[in-house]
């Protein structure tokens, strides 16, 4: 019988399977356990991408894939989401070998997702690094003031409206918001050396903020080898002892979007537009 009739046959039968036996039932489970997932991570990170993330990774583990290539390009994003993937992805290596592979660029958030993996891969030159966190907030008091607009605002504290835009911060909730940010970029050190087995003295060494190449990041220990994303395929077959040169990808992949469908090349500058509105004001993991 073939792989698809087994398919076939089984999304028949599953049905009828009580919940606790389907993992049981051969050979249909067998489909995917000589072949590489790949999940793609593009762009800003934010709650769009965190959800295909996780459902693309529950489909890795139900299907019984043995490793998993995380393709990264992108230069990060909000914290929350970021902190979520790299949680799904410490509980799947529980389960399966996971290989990062950074692009073009991972940077900050790309970065923290990253040493969720066993090992990660970058290219010499990829752009990575930019380990920090930023927030920021739009100051149209000159503007309002020219156009003579103004804001009566009734709050129940003295911060409730702190980043406000018609207004400059106080002294006192500069304080708050550097507290803040310390507060997550602490996070954020922590987790690199936790991933990549450094202390949290020598990643603060390079956790300023700045970018660097895959070469760079190479020598500072923040990546694991020098290749491509097919380089990364090799070494997570030969991790879960397959044949390197006949293991394929299975990319798991989302629905095209609407705006996609009908302006090609143009949804990422309008996701991107998206992230900026819904990210002003709290703190961010990404680079630019």
């Amino acid at each position: 019988m073939d792989e698809e009739l087994k398919q076939l046959a089984f999304g028949f039968f599953k049905n009828f399977i009580p919940d606790n036996e389907k993992q049981m039932i051969w050979p249909f489970n067998r489909r995917f356990k000589k072949t590489i997932a790949k999940i793609e991570i593009t762009g800003a990170i934010a709650s769009q991408a965190r959800t295909r993330i996780l459902k693309a990774l529950e489909f890795v583990q139900e299907n019984h894939f043995p490793a998993l290539v995380l393709r990264i390009d992108s230069p990060g994003g909000t914290v929350g989401d970021s902190q979520e993937i790299y949680d799904a992805l410490k509980r799947a290596r529980e389960k399966i070998k996971i290989v990062a592979s950074f692009g073009n660029i991972s940077a900050s958030g790309g970065v923290y997702i990253g040493v969720g993996a066993d090992y990660i891969v970058a290219n010499p030159g990829t752009i990575t690094g930019s380990i920090g966190v930023i927030l920021r907030g739009n100051n149209l008091e000159k503007l309002l003031d020219k156009v003579g607009v103004s804001f009566k605002v009734i709050k129940s504290g003295p911060y409730k409206d702190i980043l406000a835009f018609d207004r400059e911060l106080t002294e006192p909730e500069k304080e708050i918001l550097q507290a803040l940010i310390d507060s997550s970029y602490n996070q954020f050190v922590q987790t690199v050396a936790e991933g990549r087995k450094l202390s949290p003295d020598v990643v603060r060494s390079f956790a300023d903020g700045r970018v660097f190449t895959g070469e760079q990041a190479l020598a500072l220990g923040l990546v694991d080898r020098l290749g491509t994303e097919n380089d990364a395929r090799r070494w997570a077959a030969e991790l879960v002892g397959l044949d390197p040169e006949k293991t394929k990808f299975h990319a798991i992949e989302p629905p095209k979007s609407l705006v996609s469908r009908f302006l090609p090349g143009g949804n990422e500058a309008f996701t991107r537009l998206q992230f900026e509105v819904e990210t002003s004001g709290i703190p961010l993991w990404i680079w630019q």
